[in-house]
């Protein structure tokens, strides 16, 4: 019986400096351990970012499981911060060490290595399929978008996709993601005329209508939560003049809101309440205000079912846990994979990632590298 060891992968992997967007021969390396395995492999690259697409089996067979995941990772920050190398892997007292630790080499190790064993000791009746990219941490334009986009020009189909980010709060088991909140942010600027602060009736004051405006939308109760979903949350995160004088009114100044919403709106249907308040306050007080919308994913769901039912049963079965089905946190990948085929996430304790000295309980990997596979026997029985 093949048995491919989740941890020493992982320690591979963090072992190769994949920050964003640089590759690090992170993909080098499960490239070859897969095409080993019998995976057909294809590098999918775009711009400055190189992707993976594997697969073992037959090309468009009626069943396939598919595995997300990103062997990218955030900048380390201050090295002298960190107590050990941020790409050394080292192990202290069965806790691995690295930048990439949690987030989320391990989850790729652990998913990698279960398709590996599985396919090399029980052949099933249907294709695995793993989908890794690296341009999650970064701006995800290059990255699970041009696989995607790769599947459907190749006619490449997943019959369902488990995301391996990490999922639970402090335990393993405790909560899988069935569906993620939207993210917009709104960039406002606005615009006055300058003049001495001592003659304010000369000049038109933008700093007093930016707070007024970002009161209102921060004031304002967008939802109280939906079936599967918390309330909607807005944030205002900076307002900016850019004025170091006490005695000049700015013309300009400007503000940065960021709004995490449930399916009972749409980022089009956001911007068009933020536009009209805009509107409003400008035509009242003559000061020009403009707005610039980014929207990072709308929010989606995965209706409880057959595949939550799938993965929450191998979680049980391993862990003693049946986990919570949440929506809860920021956005992942899933928000591009959901458009398609029907998704849910499970992975690690998220505690440290991005921290510094980033680590993972080795027994951990091998439970998670377990979970998968006994993800795949079920889902292939």
């Amino acid at each position: 019986m093949r048995q491919t060891d989740a941890a020493s992968l992982t320690a591979e992997l963090i072992q190769c400096p994949s920050v964003t967007p640089e590759e690090g021969g992170a993909l080098t390396l499960l490239e070859r351990y897969l095409s080993e395995a019998g995976f057909d492999c294809t590098r999918v690259d775009r711009g400055a970012v190189s992707n993976l697409f594997a697969r073992w089996g037959d090309k468009g067979h009626a069943r396939s499981f598919g595995f997300n995941g990103h062997t990218d990772v955030v900048p380390v920050g201050d090295a002298a911060a960190w107590s050990v190398d941020p790409f050394g892997a080292e192990i202290k007292d069965g806790i691995m060490y690295g930048r990439g630790a949690t987030d989320m080499k391990s989850g790729v190790a652990a998913f990698a290595a279960a398709a590996i064993d599985f396919v090399s000791n029980t052949p099933p009746d249907g294709a695995i399929i793993l989908t890794i990219t690296g341009d999650e941490e970064g701006d995800a334009i290059d990255g699970t978008t041009a696989l995607l986009d790769y599947m459907e020009g190749a006619q490449e189909q997943m019959s369902v996709c488990l995301v391996g980010e990490p999922t639970c709060p402090n335990e393993m088991g405790e909560m899988m993601k069935i569906g993620r909140r939207g993210s917009m942010t709104a960039y406002f600027t606005f615009t006055g005329v300058q003049g001495h602060s001592a003659y304010p009736h000369r000049a038109k004051n933008p700093v007093p209508v930016m707070a007024r405006l970002m009161d209102q939308l921060a004031s304002h109760e967008l939802d109280t939560g939906t079936e599967h979903f918390d309330a909607s949350t807005l944030a205002v995160v900076t307002m900016d003049t850019g004025n170091p004088a006490t005695n000049v009114i700015p013309a300009e100044c400007r503000a940065t809101l960021n709004i995490r919403f449930n399916d009972a709106h749409s980022g089009a249907s956001l911007t068009a309440w933020m536009q009209g308040k805009a509107e409003t306050i400008a035509a009242q007080t003559g000061v020009s205000v403009d707005m610039k919308v980014t929207i990072s994913g709308e929010s989606f769901i995965t209706p409880p079912g057959a595949l939550s039912d799938l993965v929450g049963r191998a979680v049980e079965a391993e862990t003693g846990r049946r986990p919570e089905l949440s929506t809860s946190g920021g956005t992942s990948d899933a928000r591009f994979v959901q458009h398609h085929c029907p998704v849910v996430e499970f992975g690690l304790v998220g505690k440290t990632m991005h921290q510094v000295d980033e680590q993972v309980p080795v027994d951990q990997i091998q439970q998670l590298k377990a979970i998968y596979s006994r993800i795949l026997s079920d889902y292939f029985s």
